[in-house]
């Protein structure tokens, strides 16, 4: 199935978005963090893209390699011979993990793992990378299994994507920031855009529940985070292992239908108790 047809099915549960891969028992994105949720059943995975001094686009999260494989250096300034050579730290790193045999996996290696097996997600955290990532998925094949993401709450930001050239057929993701006052003029911003699925962030769940019927009206689900570090009102992963009807069940009645967490084993035992 592709993705957009896999999220636009009314039929399924709460989509699982495991957030640089299944990373407790793996370094965080890593092949192997990717195998955890593909093994885990979960919908998507999310991984984090940049481009070596070399031109060649690869896997990882921080601006310095120190978190996750002890170096501290700036990828971006490295070949990627020297980068895909470094082994990574257990977990979500830190001194206090241990190395591992994982290594800095390139985004070509990603796609071939996850291809005919799980969504991606791809996060650039240098978005003029745009159209160089979407020529790579384009080469291998894999348009229809991932997400390119970028603003398209605001009229600046749909000028923006006007601009960017080669990302036609690739599943497009809106990120918008909903607040009381504004929200029906992003969800008109977003709906302009025309992507499939919209990752929200909110003043208040009411704001964006709001306009839930209205962006389902125009083919778009809503994907929201309850990452600790930047998830919204409270509604983090940390809450939701202690109360999960009171963070991810009240989400799932406010309409959205796409969950991103560092707890996705957590968030699918929830999801099918619930269907139980």
């Amino acid at each position: 199935m592709k993705y957009i047809d896999h999220i636009a099915d009314p039929s399924r549960s709460c989509a699982i978005v495991a957030h640089r891969g299944a990373w407790h028992h793996a370094p965080e994105n890593s092949l192997a963090a990717i195998e955890n949720a593909i093994a885990g059943g979960y919908d998507i995975v999310e991984v984090d893209i940049r481009q070596s001094a070399d031109g060649v686009l690869f896997i990882l999260h921080d601006d310095t390699l120190e978190r996750m494989a002890g170096i501290d250096r700036i990828p971006e300034e490295m070949p990627i011979a020297e980068i895909t050579s470094l082994r990574l730290r257990m977990a979500d790193g830190g001194r206090e993990q241990p190395f591992t045999t994982q290594t800095v996996p390139t985004l070509e290696q990603v796609l071939e793992t996850v291809r005919g097996r799980i969504f991606v997600d791809l996060d650039l955290k240098d978005l003029e990378m745009m159209g160089i990532v979407a020529a790579k998925v384009k080469e291998m094949g894999m348009a229809d299994q991932v997400d390119l993401k970028a603003r398209a709450g605001t009229p600046e930001a749909l000028a923006w994507l006007a601009r960017q050239k080669g990302i036609d057929g690739i599943p497009f993701m809106g990120q918008a920031f909903f607040r009381i006052g504004s929200a029906e003029e992003t969800a008109k911003a977003v709906i302009a855009a025309r992507p499939f699925m919209c990752e929200a962030k909110f003043d208040e769940l009411e704001t964006l529940a709001g306009q839930h019927e209205r962006l389902r009206n125009a083919g778009i689900s809503l994907w929201v985070n309850t990452l600790d570090p930047v998830s919204c009102c409270g509604l983090t992963d940390s809450a939701a292992l202690a109360d999960p009807d009171a963070i991810w069940g009240r989400m799932m009645a406010a309409g959205i239908s796409v969950i991103q967490t560092d707890q996705p084993a957590a968030l699918k035992a929830y999801i099918e108790a619930r269907r139980a």
